[in-house]
C-alpha cells in the first residue's frame, strides 16, 4: 500500500473519530438527552472495557480456554480482586501484571 495512501486513511479515521466525540461536547446544554439514556452512557466505558478484554482472558487460539493452565485468565481475576480491593489503577495493572509473569514462568 501506497504510504501517502495509508496517512490518508488515518488522517480521515482520526476525523471521523474525533467528529463523532465532539458531536457529544458540541450538543450538551443544547440538547436534552433523556434520562435514561444519560444514566446508559456511564456504563459504557466499562462495556467497552470488557469487550476488548474478555476475549483476551477467555480465548486461545480461536478457542474457548477455561483451564488451570490459563495464565491469562488467572491474572485478570487477580487483578479483578486488587481492582475490588485498592480501587487503584496503578495497584491493578502491577499485580495483574506480576501475577502473568509469575505464572508464565512457573508453568
Amino acid at each position: 500500500m501506497n504510504p501517502m495512501t495509508l496517512l490518508w486513511v488515518f488522517l480521515g479515521a482520526g476525523l471521523a473519530t474525533y467528529l463523532i466525540r465532539l458531536s457529544f461536547i458540541a450538543v450538551e446544554g443544547r440538547v436534552r438527552l433523556p434520562s435514561w439514556f444519560r444514566t446508559a452512557l456511564q456504563f459504557v466505558p466499562a462495556a467497552m472495557l470488557s469487550a476488548l478484554i474478555a476475549p483476551d482472558l477467555l480465548m486461545h487460539d480461536g478457542a474457548l480456554y477455561l483451564s488451570p493452565y490459563n495464565t491469562r485468565l488467572a491474572a485478570g481475576l487477580v487483578a479483578i480482586v486488587i481492582a475490588a480491593y485498592t480501587r487503584s489503577v496503578g495497584w491493578t495493572i502491577a499485580g495483574g501484571m506480576a501475577t502473568l509473569i509469575a505464572l508464565e514462568y512457573w508453568l
